[in-house]
Formats: structure tokens, sequence, C-alpha cells
């Protein structure tokens, strides 16, 4: 759910809440005040009949009544009812007077209304003076007395004070105050839930991401940020996090860059240091004429120069590695058919193999047709690379080397195994590093700069597809490399 729709549903919320809250508040109101949790009207029938007319009105009232107890027939004079009416007229309330005949008087204002069918019968003992009624759709509350015009005729009267009410307008009017603070202590109570939700569904995931924010800033990104919302809010914080991960990966790979860097150096000064010392004792050598015959100075250059191409190897296949590294040497992709390319890589070879005794077989069925986009030069140069090593390390007869080629998800997969020694399990991810070797000792026994597989690392990443190896101990290792399929779609 978007914030902007949430934001919208709470406030929404809020007034609707308030609305419902309020009506049934309320509701528990006239109840406690009526006693009578049936109706609403009813709360208004029993206020009226409690309390049907003012003060001014009830005074004027008590007057009528005072004049129907101990001087009734006065209120037969047209001229005395026009002037209480008129003062009941400025209270907004009216009078009715009843005999037995009728409606004797009835306020001006009232003559539309069917009063005489609606008054109640005579009720000369008085129980019941206050009291509401309805005429037609129109609400009256209203006081009366009854009495008697005449004791010795029996004639009966009624006096009736009456006030049209509008219910709602005059219980709105009687309970505002209490209403009011209903209605404000339910807004404040509406608006803090609505505080505490966008507190916690907002600002509290806003604020950890300032929290955030401060830890990178002091170099800090072993943090994580959570999010259990889907909203913009917790998009936000996934992509925080995100960009804090990267900037993590970014750091570790930057002080991986500096200690390949510091290792770089250490490996070129070791590797350059012993060739050079070699070259330096036998020059010294020269020079003292500690070669002092021909056979002994023939000794001393042949060395010389074996020591110099050592240097000069090591230079170039560092210099390759560089180039590769930083994407600045170009491939020349081409179409080549691979089996065959693989097979002449290996004729070239035979003679290398036959002096060691190497037994050479192939596992390509159904591959003569492969063909696959490569460098050649490049790629030549990774498969010599590779039988280089299996000769350089396979030491107990019989020596065999198997060369295979399949086809798997749209890339062709070359593997050269042999039976040599293998490679201890510790060792194995660490074969493709540059200046790697396995000996703890660094030995140059078996020969080699230790680039060697770095470099064919990075050529088969160059052609888009990927290099590894498997091996144990004593069991051999299998070296393959994977090569994008060539597809003629013309």
């Amino acid at each position: 759910m978007s914030i902007r729709f949430r934001l919208l549903l709470s406030f929404m919320s809020v007034v609707v809440v308030s609305v419902i809250v309020f009506a049934l508040a309320a509701y528990s109101l006239s109840v406690a005040v009526t006693g009578d949790f049936r109706s609403i009207s009813r709360f208004y029938k029993v206020h009226y009949s409690v309390h049907p007319l003012s003060d001014e009105e009830d005074n004027l009232f008590i007057d009528l009544k005072y004049l129907a107890k101990h001087d009734p027939k006065r209120l037969k004079e047209q001229l005395l009812l026009e002037d209480y009416d008129q003062q009941l007229k400025m209270v907004q309330a009216g009078l009715v007077v009843r005999d037995d005949e009728g409606i004797l008087y009835q306020t001006p204002t009232l003559h539309d209304v069917d009063m005489e069918s609606a008054l109640p019968a005579y009720d000369l003992s008085n129980r019941s003076i206050r009291n509401t009624m309805n005429v037609g759709n129109r609400f009256f509350s209203y006081a009366k007395f009854d009495f008697y015009f005449s004791s010795e005729t029996g004639e009966k009267g009624s006096i009736f004070v009456i006030r049209e009410r509008s219910p709602f307008a005059e219980m709105i009017r009687t309970l505002l105050p209490i209403l009011i603070g209903m209605l404000a202590a339910i807004l404040l109570l509406t608006g803090w839930l609505l505080y505490r939700y966008v507190t916690r569904k907002i600002i509290k995931p806003l604020d950890a991401l300032r929290q955030s924010a401060e830890h990178i800033t002091e170099g800090d990104l072993t943090f994580r940020l959570h999010s259990s919302s889907r909203d913009e809010v917790g998009q936000l914080v996934l992509t925080f996090d995100q960009m804090r991960r990267q900037l993590y990966d970014s750091v570790q790979l930057q002080l991986h860059y500096e200690e390949n860097r510091k290792q770089l150096l250490s490996n070129i000064s070791h590797d350059l240091r012993t060739p050079i010392t070699t070259i330096k004792g036998y020059a010294e050598g020269i020079r003292d004429g500690v070669a002092n015959t021909p056979d002994k100075l023939d000794k001393y250059v042949e060395a010389i120069h074996t020591r110099a191409s050592d240097m000069e190897q090591l230079v170039d296949e560092l210099l390759l590695y560089s180039k590769l590294d930083l994407n600045k040497e170009p491939f020349s992709f081409e179409q080549l058919l691979l089996l065959p390319f693989l097979k002449s890589i290996v004729e070239a070879l035979a003679i290398d193999f036959d002096n060691e005794q190497v037994e050479v077989s192939w596992l390509a069925e159904g591959a003569e047709e492969l063909f696959v986009l490569a460098d050649q030069e490049k790629l030549k140069r990774v498969v010599v690379n590779l039988l280089s090593n299996c000769l350089k390390y396979m030491v107990s007869h019989p020596k065999r080397i198997t060369i295979g080629v399949e086809v798997k998800d749209g890339f062709a997969v070359v593997k050269i195994k042999d039976n040599g020694p293998g490679i201890h399990p510790d060792a194995l991810p660490h074969i493709f590093e540059r200046f790697y070797r396995e000996e703890l000792s660094r030995s140059k026994a078996a020969g080699g700069s230790g680039l060697g597989l770095a470099i064919a690392k990075q050529i088969i990443e160059g052609h888009g597809g990927e290099i590894g190896a498997e091996s144990l101990p004593q069991q051999g290792t299998s070296i393959y490399f994977t090569l994008k399929i060539f597809e003629d779609r013309r």
C-alpha cells in the first residue's frame, strides 16, 4: 500500500471514526440522561415532558394557574387572554384555553394547527401537567392545568401554555458544550492515534535512514537496514541498504586491489631479484677472471642469457596480464572450427609429448563441426599453457592427458585432464591468482612465472566464457573453460 493512499485512508479514517464515535457518544449520553436506549426521539420527548417551558413561560403559567384556582371566570375574558398571549408571544410561547364546548381561546399563530383533536383529555387531579404532543409533523411541549369554571354547574376548563419545539436544535443548544468537548476529545484521540501510526510507519524508518547516513559519514558500512513494509518508505530503505552494500563491496574491492597491488610489487620484486642476483654473480665472475677458460666463459655467458630470457618472459607475461586486466589488450574474434584447432596445437607439441612419454586421448564425439568465436593467438596461448602445466607436473608413469569437447547451454566446454599429483583442496581456489604457487617456499624448481593461469583466466573471460579447475590429491587435475558457440544467422 502506497504512502499517498495510506495517508488519504488515515485522514478519512479520522473523519469517519470521529463521526461514528461522536454519534455513539451522543447516543450514550442520551441513554445516560433518559435511561431509555430504545430511540433517540424518546430522549427529546422525555426531556421536554420534564422541562417544557422556560423560566419566563413558567412564571406566566403560574399566574394563569392562580387565576384558574381562585377566579376561573376571568379566564373567559378575551382581553385578559390576549394580554397573557402577548406576554407569552414575547418568549416564543402560546396560549390555549378550552371549556366543555371546545377551544375557548387559541393563539392566532396556531390557528392552522388542529389543536382540539390533539389536546389531552381532562385530568382534574392534575397528576401530569407537563408533557409533549405531536400535531401532524409538528412537535410541541406544554404545561396544562385542568379546573372548573363553576363548581355548581360542573363546567370544566383547561389552560395550556404551549411552545413549539425543534427537538434537534433544542437538544444541540442544550448539550452543545458537552458535545463540543466530546468532539474535541475524539479528534484529539484520533489525531494521536494517527500520529502514532505515521510515526511508526514513516518517521521511524526515516530516522533509521538518518542514523545510517551518519554511520556512512563515519566510514561504518557494516550495519544492515531491514524493512517489513513495501510502500515508498520501505522501498527507500531497501534501496538505501542496497547502496550501502554496494559502497561496502566497492570499499572491500578497493582494499582488495590495494592488497593485490602490494602483493604484486612483492611478487615482482621476489621473482626479479633471483635472476638479477644470478646475472650479477656471473658477471662479477667474468669481471674478476673466475671464468679463465673458454668453457667456463661459455658456461657463464649461457647462464646469464638464460636468466635474462627468464626475466624477459616474466616481463612479457606481466605486461600482457596488466593489459588484459586493464582491458587494453584488443581481441580479434573470428569464426574458428574448435576441434581441428585443438588438434593442431597438440600436434605442435607432439615432440614434447613423445619425450615425456605422454599418451593423449580425445573425448569429442559429435564436436567435429563445432564453431566458436575466438581470438586464435590468445586462445592458443591458453591451451599451450594448460598442456605445458600438465607436462610440467606429471611425474609418475604412465602419463596420460585427456582432452574433451562438449556442448552445454549454448557454450562449448573444453576440458583438459591429467593424471598428475593433483592440487590440495586449500590451494585449488587460488591457482588462477597471479604469482600463486602451491609450494609454500615459492620454489621455482618446476619453472614458470606464476602468471600463466592468471593470464588464461583473463583471456577466457575476455571471450565471454569462464574457466575453472577440479582436482584431488593423487587423482589428477582437470581444468575446463567455455567458449561461445558461433551461429551463422545469415
